[in-house]
């Protein structure tokens, strides 16, 4: 039997024999996409080459991509489990032509590779096509390559709709017509008008026309985007009933049913639970490697969703100890060899999972508690279901899902309406799932942005230049723009110029200041206070007019603030140093998540677990300065994006990068994707210091540092406090640490001769025994009396105390703390089914106008009426002749 590996390995030698580019699977993030959460499709690296604004140096390649299909109209989470044909995580075989071959290769090289390559036989083969409509007419094309060229009977070529067979990137861009190839899901053959008893394999799109303002013509270049899915491909030539009866599956469910205990394939609810488990830690275990880990918001929640998903089906299993991290690693033995960066990444993918799980067991606890006693309310009622309002709360709030939600009331006779909860949460808190992108833009940002020319940016070579301004929009006080020709002083503007020496906002770094001057006639001067790309290619300069008046088509000169510009740029540059210092100490795993780079300090935002240690710190920053000391050139260049990344250059997640990218070089080692500004040379950092390492989400962690001057100063008030503190304690620098510890010492000492005095104070063991004042009421025994030392812990303490030696009774205990009045009952355990000591307690508190209340055999109140103390503790004998 052909193993799923050596498909995929089959797949791509036979594609590269036909003189296509391996290409590897790019990560499960996008980053030529901001809009979307998932690699959902293999054509998704490839999609600004279709669109005409990337080139490559190939013109046909091959992958196989993973791909991630939980939301938007392909989330397939829900199903997952409930049917064997449905995944989240799978792999997507494809071939691709950018302006090569057309219909006829692609159908020519899918038959060759299902016949010839893996042996399907092709009596065994339908194909479908697009069959016309009044807007475009049908695939005669692709009709004439399968019957003609390839022999197929016409009665197994269909002819079917846009619904099956006309694929479009979206409501704009490329579209076109395609022709799927379906194989039968049983031994037999069936009819070919028996769509549901084929089971569609492969699916060709031809790329034709492009579609704008609702109107198609067709593209000057075709392309051809096919896709397979390698699991079901597995299926097919494994002859197995379902994916996940495949070996690309199959061991994790094995996994999954030796941990529990429980056989595969006897019980339904069992083996759905088992599917749920199988494929989402496939999910989890590639998300994790490509940098998401679980959150709150974004990509990051929609991984949470599909751990907690697996987690709880896997209690449904009776798997109470955290298990998931050990199904996640086996799906790294199974597919490390063919792809690496998960076995790199193996131990930050089982602690994140460990993590996750932990605290979703926590949630988990505290919920169940939660939801029982609202089942236990509407029981009470007489209500029928649980109120949608208290279902999106539990969700939302604790994290508690809405379908175990309803699987525990439906047990209790009640109903729940899952969508009126989501609804619920979509009104009160939003989506956690919202598109990613932009957010909203000024219309006119955008329409200068289609009307004017790009920005020429000169700031890598030069701090000041001349230019002509070419647009200026007004800015209201409550930031409201509108376009004008020109702007008198004083007024807010935001300035275009055809060119500027002015580093705009992104990748991390902030925009620049300065000034621009007009350069002739009268004197106009605009105080830059930030630069920002709102479109994305066109620079805006967000200025103060304070002199003067200025025009459209003006000559200005631009300056930037030097100084200013200087630190950001050490900045910047000892951020390049940072990461390749934290990927050599903690491992290759370490990924920028984010930065913002100013001219105060570095915040760097990476992946990682736990907190770094004090010499993980120390190596860390001992390894920038010895950079920084080297005084090792920073270099630039220009380079092919995939040249680039041969060359091992780093990049952020989620950034969108052209076809040719900008590539920064500090030394040897340090090399980056960066469009900022930076240092010439190390040296002219001069000193790197962290400040700060603290968590900011869950395997997320972020380093604040300081370089230049700004660090130099840190070390400066840190000599000057280390000082004053040597003084204030009159010893030198080097003998503060053993005076301190000294003094710390004294100081418990001092604390715990107090606590006892303060105990002995209250169970009055300086003066008569508390114990005479003991009574009997009822048949029980009540000490009722007040004490002279009257906070909590001290009234705790004596209270423990007194109700030892008192034996079988009740114990009140009154005291003045801070002007207020503190209250304690304790019941010994033979009497707390006739007294309740929350309940006791919260009586008396009312006589000092306060509340309070507790456990049976334990209660803390208090009130603000201290006068009425007596009164409350002489109310206790009441109380219990009541």
């Amino acid at each position: 039997m052909i193993s799923g590996n050596d498909v995929r390995q089959r797949f791509l030698q036979f594609f590269q024999r036909a003189d296509h580019c391996v290409v590897p699977s790019s990560s499960l993030v996008p980053d030529n996409d901001p809009t979307l959460y998932f690699t959902n499709a293999g054509m998704v690296q490839f999609k600004d080459v279709f669109v005409g604004l990337q080139t490559r140096d190939f013109n046909c390649a091959t992958t196989s991509q993973k791909c991630l299909r939980v939301t938007g109209k392909h989330n397939d989470l829900e199903a997952v489990g409930r049917t064997t044909r449905h995944h989240t995580f799978f792999e997507m075989l494809g071939n691709f032509s950018f302006g090569d071959y057309f219909k006829e290769g692609a159908i020519k090289h899918a038959w060759r590779f299902l016949t010839e390559e893996v042996g399907i036989d092709g009596d065994r083969i339908m194909v479908s096509i697009f069959g016309g409509d009044d807007e475009v007419p049908a695939d005669d094309q692709a009709f004439a390559v399968w019957h003609e060229v390839i022999g197929l009977p016409e009665r197994r070529i269909q002819r079917l709709g846009k619904a099956d067979n006309f694929w479009a990137m979206g409501d704009s861009g490329p579209c076109g017509p395609c022709t799927e190839l379906h194989v039968p899901h049983g031994d037999t053959i069936p009819d070919p008008q028996d769509l549901e008893a084929w089971l569609e394999v492969w699916n060709l799109v031809f790329m034709q026309f492009n579609r704008q303002d609702g109107q198609l013509s067709p593209l000057e270049r075709t392309g051809v985007d096919t896709g397979m899915g390698l699991e079901r491909l597995a299926m097919v030539l494994q002859g197995k009933p379902s994916t996940f009866d495949t070996d690309l599956i199959f061991p994790l469910i094995d996994a999954v049913a030796e941990r529990s205990g429980i056989p595969y394939g006897k019980n339904a609810d069992n083996d759905t639970s088992m599917r749920v488990l199988a494929d989402h830690a496939r999910a989890t275990a590639f998300c994790i490697a490509d940098g998401v880990f679980p959150d709150k918001g974004g990509r990051e929640y929609v991984l949470r969703r599909i751990m907690r998903r697996a987690i709880r089906h896997g209690t449904l299993l009776g798997l109470e100890d955290n298990f998931f991290a050990g199904i996640c690693g086996r799906v790294v033995d199974m597919l490390g060899s063919a792809y690496p960066d998960l076995p790199l990444r193996r131990e930050t993918i089982e602690k994140v999972v460990d993590a996750e799980e932990s605290a979703f067991r926590r949630t988990l606890s505290r919920g169940t508690q939660r939801l029982s006693q609202a089942i236990e309310k509407a029981k009470g009622a007489g209500d029928a279901a649980l109120s949608a309002e208290f279902v999106g709360d539990l969700c939302a709030t604790y994290g508690f899902p809405i379908d175990l939600t309803r699987l525990i009331a439906e047990d209790a006779q009640l109903s729940v309406d899952e969508d009126a909860a989501r609804e619920w949460i979509e009104k009160t808190h939003g989506s956690a799932e919202t598109k990613v992108g932009d957010k909203a833009i000024d219309p006119l940002y955008k329409a200068l942005a289609e009307e004017l020319p790009e920005t020429q940016f000169t700031g890598y070579g030069s701090e000041a230049g001349e230019a002509q301004i070419i647009g200026l929009l007004l800015v209201g006080e409550d930031g409201a723009v509108r376009r004008v020709d020109q702007a008198t002083a004083p007024a807010r503007v935001d300035l275009y110029l055809d060119a500027t020496p002015f580093y705009a906002r992104g990748g991390g770094q902030i925009g620049d200041q300065g000034t621009i001057d007009s350069k002739h006639g009268a004197s106009a001067t605009l105080e830059v206070q930030d630069t920002t790309k709102p479109t994305g290619a066109h620079f805006v300069h967000s200025c103060l007019l304070k002199q003067g008046t200025i025009k459209v088509g003006q000559s200005v000169v631009a300056t930037v603030d030097r100084g200013r510009r200087q630190a950001i740029r050490s900045n910047h540059s000892a951020t390049h140093l940072l990461h390749h210092a934290l990927r050599r100490v903690l491992g290759p795993h370490v990924a920028q998540k984010g930065s913002e780079v100013s001219a105060e300090r570095l915040r760097f935002d990476f992946s990682h677990f736990e907190a770094m240690s004090k010499e993980q710190l120390a190596i860390v920053e001992d390894q920038i300065n010895e950079q920084i000391r080297a005084n090792v050139p920073s270099r630039t260049e220009e380079m092919a994006i995939d040249e680039a990344r041969s060359a091992g250059a780093m990049s952020l997640f989620g950034e969108k990068y052209g076809d040719v990218v900008r590539v920064v070089r500090i030394g040897e080692q340090s090399i980056e994707l960066c469009g900022g500004t930076h240092v010439g040379r190390s040296g002219d950092i001069g000193l790197c210091r962290i400040v700060a390492e603290e968590p900011l989400a869950l395997g997320v962690r972020r380093i604040v540092g300081l370089t230049g001057a700004a660090a130099l100063a840190y070390d400066r008030e840190r000599a000057a406090l280390l000082e004053a503190a040597a003084r204030a304690l009159k010893v030198g620098p080097e003998q503060l640490l053993e005076r301190v510890e000294r003094l710390q010492a004294q100081l418990r000492q001092s604390d715990k001769e107090l606590a006892e005095a303060r105990r002995a104070l209250a169970s009055g063991a300086n003066e008569r025994d508390p114990l005479a004042a003991v009574v009997e009421v009822s048949g029980v025994k009540l000490l009722a009396t007040r004490v002279a030392v009257g906070d909590p812990k001290t009234l705790r303490d004596a209270g423990d105390s007194l109700r030892d030696r008192l034996g079988s009774g009740i114990v009140v205990l009154g005291g003045e703390h801070e002007g207020k009045a503190t209250l304690l009952v304790m019941v010994s355990k033979d009497l707390t089914k006739q007294f309740h000591a929350g309940k006791l307690v919260g009586k008396l508190a009312e006589i000092v106008d306060g509340r309070g209340g507790g456990r049976p055999d334990m209660a803390q109140a208090g009130g603000p009426s201290a006068a009425k103390l007596d009164a409350a503790l002489a109310a206790a004998a009441e109380l219990l002749s009541a």
